[in-house]
């Protein structure tokens, strides 16, 4: 690992000089570059939730079952966890607009093939293309914020980490409503094809508005002494991720009926990529790279960590509240507000914060905090009570987010941005499917008060653990440093 990149860096060309002529209150981080960024990035995560209000219709117009309508879900998880870190090297080497621009594309494909499908089949391969397509847009932004990080010579400030944060939770939250809102108006049909003028949108201000792909490889070429453009894919060593990563996944979606022989191929294909990325010259996942950067990996733990945690809440505790405390879905998702609404606020709240270690600390406090108050909840506990347990976890949430998105930024090599940056949602994606399969073994056939006691107590012992890892982790005290390699 080398030395720490001076925060002045040069890098300012008479081009991209050219390019942010004129006031602006943040100069070369301004709406032009931000717009498309956010409005990408805002696509996986409303999507990911958007689908909810409308898988009984499908299942209904297809005459299948609720675990056949589940596949629509996971198939999207599966190919975004997969997707983020593999087009984040894409964006790290040929150019993040192009990846940007193609992930906008997919989705557009996506849309139309979903509002058109006629089988069932179809729809799931269209969650796929979704789920590649949108896994695009926030590794992308990352790798180009760091190309205009080096092109003005200084860091992106941790507002703009808090507007992608900001853009990903609130869309998130609006998704089961809009999604309810199509459905109820137009049919399921629109809940793909919404996705279609969406992504129209995010390529028109990405062709307009992002600079050139040769643009941020002169000024990496100026700035880090390096073309980021110049290194080779390691097409296998994605294939071998993405195919271990899949076999894993797979387990991972039923701990309450292990599927213990998928075990085997997941050790034999990781055993085999470690060793193909280890003898490779420039691999897709650089191992030595891993192990000399431990505050990367620890940010990776720790992100996981967290949503493990928050999608055990997000998933188990609105089911419990309809099926325990007798709420309607309508008034479930009321009381689920109060954490959505928190999870915003405190996403910009954490922006605004100039350390990592504070807010990530304050996150895993809460959780601990939210995960007594959920220990003492019980089927006749009063509104108020349950409102207060939900915006408990929209705090962490909110922390969590920009804290550890600000972590990867700093922490990553220079030129392996998109990479990492899309590693740390794949960590995010694996602790989501864990916390739905943890809901399924806790809860049974029906959620329960006991089962969500089982719930807060498993949250309650992961947040102690995340508390301890993050105040023990030396380099969050005095702030992560960018490496160059």
């Amino acid at each position: 690992m080398s030395a720490p990149e001076a925060p002045g860096a040069p890098g300012r060309t008479g081009a991209a000089a050219g390019r942010t002529a004129g006031p602006s209150p943040d100069p070369g981080f301004g709406a032009r570059l931000m717009t498309p960024l956010l409005l990408g990035s805002l696509l996986n995560p409303i999507n990911s939730t958007m689908i909810a209000t409308a898988l009984v219709a499908i299942g209904q117009d297809f005459r299948v079952g609720a675990a056949d309508t589940a596949w629509l879900i996971s198939a999207m998880y599966l190919a975004s966890a997969v997707g983020q870190p593999s087009l984040g090297r894409l964006a790290d080497r040929i150019g993040p607009r192009r990846v940007f621009a193609a992930g906008a594309v997919a989705v557009v494909a996506a849309g139309l093939i979903g509002a058109l499908a006629p089988t069932f089949t179809l729809l799931i391969v269209s969650r796929v293309v979704l789920g590649v397509g949108t896994a695009a847009a926030y590794p992308a932004a990352m790798a180009m914020l760091r190309a205009e990080s080096r092109r003005v010579g200084r860091p992106a400030p941790r507002a703009v980490f808090g507007r992608i944060s900001l853009a990903a939770l609130a869309s998130a939250a609006v998704g089961p409503t809009l999604g309810g809102l199509l459905a109820a108006t137009w049919g399921w049909r629109a809940v793909f094809a919404v996705n279609v003028p969406l992504a129209l949108l995010a390529l028109a201000g990405a062709l307009a508005w992002l600079p050139p792909d040769r643009e941020t490889r002169r000024t990496a070429r100026a700035t880090d002494g390096a073309d980021p453009a110049g290194g080779s894919l390691d097409p296998l060593g994605i294939a071998l991720f993405a195919a271990a990563l899949t076999c894993a996944m797979f387990f991972l979606l039923r701990l309450d009926a292990p599927r213990w022989p998928l075990l085997a191929p997941t050790a034999v294909l990781t055993a085999v990529l470690v060793w193909w990325q280890l003898r490779h010259p420039e691999p897709f996942l650089d191992l030595r790279m891993l192990a000399r950067n431990r505050a990367l990996v620890l940010t990776y733990l720790r992100h996981g960590l967290a949503y493990l945690v928050i999608y055990c809440v997000l998933y188990g505790y609105s089911q419990w509240l309809e099926q325990a405390h007798g709420l309607a879905s309508f008034h479930a998702g009321l009381i689920m507000l109060p954490m959505s609404g928190a999870a915003a606020v405190c996403s910009l709240a954490g922006a605004r914060t100039k350390g990592i270690r504070a807010p990530l600390t304050v996150a895993a406090g809460f959780l601990v905090v939210g995960s007594a108050v959920l220990l003492l909840l019980h089927g006749s506990s009063p509104v108020a009570v349950l409102l207060v347990a939900g915006a408990l976890f929209g705090i962490p949430q909110g922390l969590a987010s920009t804290g550890n998105q600000a972590a990867v930024y700093a922490q990553a090599p220079a030129d392996g941005v998109g990479a990492a940056a899309g590693l740390q949602r794949t960590a995010q994606y694996l602790g989501a499917i864990s916390a739905s399969s943890l809901i399924g073994l806790l809860y049974g056939q029906r959620a329960t008060d006991s089962g969500l006691h089982a719930i807060a107590l498993a949250g309650g012992v992961l947040a102690v653990l995340l508390l301890a890892l993050t105040l023990a982790d030396r380099s969050l005290r005095t702030g992560p440093t960018r490496t160059r390699t």
